[in-house]
């Protein structure tokens, strides 16, 4: 039975609208991207499939995009609006950390590191630049791909530190396997760009690994 034929208490958009997104399931509010049903399944039916084949939610908007496409009703269209709401949502939990604004805790710099890189199918090399009271001047993916440090390249990132006229920076950089360690090359190319950064007065305030839901910090572990 098509969706508009549910009452209408039952549907996900009206049931959205009326009462919050929050009283949605994951298959309903993946229901209200997809939009409308395909080959006599309504949009839930097709949702909750997709949760099932992928195991979760996160695990089917975080797969390949080949994979993605290779499903029931899932055309570049939609694919594209899936991708589009991951994008917004992380664009959203960007906005607390304007520019000019203080880096008060660590924990929300934490956060703020794992709502941006978790969940990339690639690796991504970034940095906050700050002035000197520690306020955000830019956040900037530098370096993207399979990362093996060698590609980290010392005279790029000394020449955006510049650009941007900081005076400390914090690096960052994903594990899409999900394992937040720090490896010999990881610790090495640090080191590399901490020294280079104090030949022109810049602090390496610490490099964050985000991992699964989890940060390793050389700060804390001693390694800067």
């Amino acid at each position: 039975m098509s969706i508009r034929n549910w009452p209408k208490n039952e549907r996900p958009r009206e049931r959205l609208i009326e009462s919050g997104a929050d009283t949605l399931s994951d298959g309903e509010l993946l229901a209200v991207l997809i939009g409308s049903g395909s080959g006599g399944h309504s949009a839930v039916d097709m949702a909750r499939s997709l949760i099932g084949e992928f195991g979760s939610l996160r695990a089917f908007l975080c797969a390949d995009r080949g994979r993605c496409l290779g499903q029931r009703g899932i055309g570049p269209a939609r694919y594209a609006t899936l991708q589009a709401a991951l994008e917004l949502a992380r664009r959203h939990y960007r906005e607390p950390m304007r520019l000019g604004s203080v880096l008060e805790t660590v924990d929300s710099v934490r956060s703020f590191l794992v709502s941006q890189l978790r969940d990339r199918p690639h690796e991504m090399f970034c940095c906050l630049h700050l002035d000197s009271r520690y306020r955000l001047i830019a956040f900037e993916e530098l370096f993207r791909g399979s990362l093996d440090m060698s590609t980290v390249h010392t005279r790029e990132v000394v020449r955006q530190c510049l650009a941007h006229n900081a005076s400390a920076v914090i690096f960052a950089h994903n594990h899409p396997s999900g394992v937040a360690e720090a490896s010999l090359a990881d610790q090495s190319v640090t080191q590399r760009l901490k020294k280079a950064l104090a030949g022109v007065d810049v602090r390496v305030l610490d490099h964050v690994i985000v991992g699964d839901s989890v940060c390793l910090s050389f700060a804390d572990r001693g390694l800067l």
